[in-house]
């Protein structure tokens, strides 16, 4: 049997476009029909069809959609903890990559842990995304390198999908470094490694999305450009790290390829950010990544504004340059470091999540989609950014289950 029930709360937040913020909605109520809503609104306009329907009040909280996390790299062996000692002593990003730590360490990590190793750790930082009301995330590979380790990475991230109550959306990220046995022949582990293991991974049902990094420690949009190629004739959607430490033309690349999102992009510029615009890729934002790199160089907010460039948030999860596992502490660090509004901070881990992995049934509380929803301890959304390590999170619903 189905089940249906209406939730009523002092507020929700419906996170839809509109001429109010938040889409705020006093005195709310929600019709659940199996995994999905069915009707949203104020409790007064409740139809008669619904009335009937077992009630859960929950007083004078928050409900919003559940958050989403756009972009992770939750699967990896090992730690950098001391890495970030080593920044601390004064060595760059770049420095550290080059002397073959970096991702590289983390590659050969990754690559002697088994997928039981990977998940189990996996899992535990899933667990703390998901106590703060998270129902959707992205995983990327890209720690692997080689064909077995890479399918590896997404085969563990489809069973996060399997072992917990959440949505998973996988991203192939085979160029996202040469690996030390292609030193300097970037191009050839391009076409004899990364292509032909995206290729593997799509007949294998692994893959969601493609992903690069366009960077000078990575490769060139010439090289993405490749790897594009063939997600294209896969029918794959792509997304690209891009403009994270200089401008290379990523963020253009991939909007020419029709991109769901351009991500870090501090170093944006207009020509990118029109490019964007023109194609309606997502600005992703990662302030975990600028914070713990002690970069200086604020991505282009007011630009991205000013061409309505839709602008998501995200934890950027990974073990070097964002070991962050909150994602309230990530709309905290979009207000700080980035001079977002709360409200598009919110937008940014919900809507436009959900627009940046192309997903299309979730972010927004209207009829028509998933019933997955955050109960918070709050009396306005904006507390959800205002407070630093603090999680007002009342109850998490799926699809309509805790």
């Amino acid at each position: 049997m189905t089940r249906k029930s209406v939730l009523t709360s002092a507020a929700m937040a419906t996170m839809s476009v509109g001429d109010t913020p938040y889409g705020l909605c006093r005195d709310a109520a929600i019709a659940i029909d199996g995994a999905d809503i069915v009707w949203a609104g104020k409790k007064g306009a409740l139809p008669a069809d619904y009335a009937s329907w077992p009630v859960e009040d929950f007083g004078t909280r928050l409900i919003t959609p559940a958050l989403i996390d756009a972009h992770t790299h939750v699967v990896f062996g090992g730690n950098r903890a001391t890495e970030f000692e080593m920044r601390l002593n004064g060595a760059s990003y770049e420095e550290i990559a080059r002397a073959g730590g970096g991702i590289l360490s983390t590659v050969n990590a990754t690559r002697s842990a088994s997928e039981e190793e990977l998940l189990v750790d996996a899992l535990a930082r899933v667990d703390a995304l998901m106590d703060e009301g998270v129902c959707s995330i992205e995983v990327k590979s890209g720690y692997g390198l080689d064909t077995e380790t890479e399918l590896k990475m997404l085969r563990v991230a489809r069973r996060i999908g399997e072992a917990r109550p959440i949505r998973v959306r996988t991203s192939f990220l085979g160029a996202h470094a040469v690996p030390p046995e292609y030193a300097n022949r970037a191009d050839a582990y391009i076409q004899e490694v990364c292509i032909p293991t995206l290729r593997a991974a799509h007949a294998e049902g692994l893959v969601d999305a493609v992903d690069g990094f366009c960077e000078g420690i990575a490769f060139t949009p010439a090289q993405i450009a490749q790897v594009f190629d063939v997600a294209q004739e896969l029918g794959l959607p792509v997304k690209l790290h891009a403009e994270q430490l200089s401008n290379l033309g990523g963020a253009r690349l991939a909007a020419s390829y029709g991109a769901l999102s351009a991500d870090h992009i501090e170093y944006l510029d207009t020509e990118g950010v029109t490019a964007m615009a023109q194609a309606g890729s997502v600005g992703v934002l990662l302030p975990g990544a600028f914070y713990t790199l002690r970069e200086t160089q604020v991505p282009p907010v007011d630009l991205l504004r000013q061409h309505r460039v839709p602008m998501a948030l995200a934890t950027d999860c990974n073990p070097g340059s964002s070991p962050l596992t909150s994602l309230l502490l990530t709309m905290n660090m979009g207000c700080t470091l980035f001079r977002m509004t709360p409200e598009e901070a919110l937008s940014g881990v919900t809507r436009n999540a959900a627009r940046a992995l192309g997903i299309s049934d979730a972010g927004t509380i209207m009829p028509g989609q998933r019933a997955d929803l955050a109960v918070w301890n709050v009396a306005h959304p904006a507390e959800l950014s205002y407070r630093v390590g603090f999680n007002p999170l009342h109850k998490r619903l799926f699809g309509g289950l805790e």
